[in-house]
């Protein structure tokens, strides 16, 4: 009985720690923006002490164990942790953002990557999200689509929808990587902002991913969409922690209606 309780009491405590992490993802204000225009890249840092159940913010993210790259059309990458402005009050309020001037048409991405240690756990995380630069909205330039791949930053999402595509009724489809390896049957809440998931598993806004690590969610309305998942490796171990927690995230600007039928 004892060894029931104390196994019980190691289960909850273990599934508090993994609903208690925090969760860093970037993004910018729309999907396609005009060429030549200021676009602001921000940084967030999320408190999903509830089990990832909002898109809301809590406190600031350090920024001395992250990245923030922004990878142009042509493939050059712009490191823009440099330029990053402070949009808080206080040290642990707001959220981080950078200035960019979108010179080339076609698909940018953003990367950001954190890497750092939390207690006795070493936290990897990844996180991206996409913007056009067009010349006109009639049509959308996707150079630099072809320049998408896997950045093997441990647990990372990839699109496998035409981003240009993307657009309120349309099936939004990612695939999950571990490692470089897709992660199968592995919990994705799609969080629409504004909504709040139901307690444990809610199936209009989670997913598991299939055998190939691919998950679909469609979403109803055009909105920011914020993709989570993580993953625990307890055998992953060195100096200062016992285990590796993974978390990836990508927020999408799904329009009310798509820029290409």
């Amino acid at each position: 009985m004892k060894k029931q309780i104390l196994f019980a009491l190691a289960f909850v405590l273990g599934t508090w720690n993994i609903a208690s992490a925090h969760d860093t993802w970037v993004q910018t204000a729309s999907l396609v923006s005009r060429q030549g225009e200021f676009v602001y890249v921000d940084l967030m840092l999320g408190n999903h002490g509830n089990g990832h159940r909002d898109f809301k913010l809590a406190s600031k993210i350090t920024l001395a164990p992250c990245s923030l790259v922004l990878i142009a059309p042509d493939g050059s990458k712009s490191d823009l942790k440099p330029s990053v402005l402070d949009m808080g009050s206080a040290e642990k309020e707001g959220f981080w953002t950078a200035r960019y001037v979108a010179e080339q048409k076609g698909l940018y991405q953003v990367v950001h990557t954190l890497d750092t240690l939390h207690g006795k756990t070493r936290a990897i995380k990844s996180s991206k999200t996409y913007f056009f630069a067009t010349d006109n909205y009639q049509t959308i330039a996707t150079t630099g689509v072809d320049t998408i791949a896997p950045l093997n930053h441990g647990l990372e999402f990839t699109v496998d929808s035409p981003i240009e595509k993307l657009g309120a009724g349309k099936e939004l489809r990612l695939r999950l990587l571990w490692n470089g390896k897709p992660l199968p049957e592995t919990r994705v809440s799609f969080i629409p902002r504004g909504a709040v998931l139901a307690e444990g598993f809610d199936s209009q806004f989670e997913r598991n991913t299939d055998a190939n690590g691919y998950v679909s969610y469609t979403p109803t309305q055009g909105n920011f969409i914020l993709a989570v998942a993580h993953h625990i490796a307890a055998d992953e171990k060195g100096e200062g922690y016992d285990k590796t927690h993974y978390g990836a995230t990508t927020v999408l600007p799904v329009p009310q209606s798509a820029y290409v039928k």
